[in-house]
């Protein structure tokens, strides 16, 4: 009998798969404490998802798969 793996909770609170396949991060540090200090276009682009490298997101893939 196959042993199934289970999915590591821990990245899969912070990365998630796209309907492209692509491993996108869920979130960005550095959002809300001492906000005003920070310039708003640096903030603008902290709000976006990022995709990850291929090498990590075929890592990510077994980790984050159900």
């Amino acid at each position: 009998m196959k042993v199934k793996q289970k999915t590591k909770r821990a990245v899969a609170k912070r990365f998630h798969v796209s309907g492209a396949g692509k491993v996108m991060k869920n979130g960005n540090t550095n959002t809300s404490h001492l906000a005003l200090s920070k310039s708003h276009k640096r903030k603008m682009h902290l709000r976006k998802a990022g995709a990850l490298s291929t090498a990590d997101c075929r890592r990510l893939r077994r980790l984050i798969s159900k």
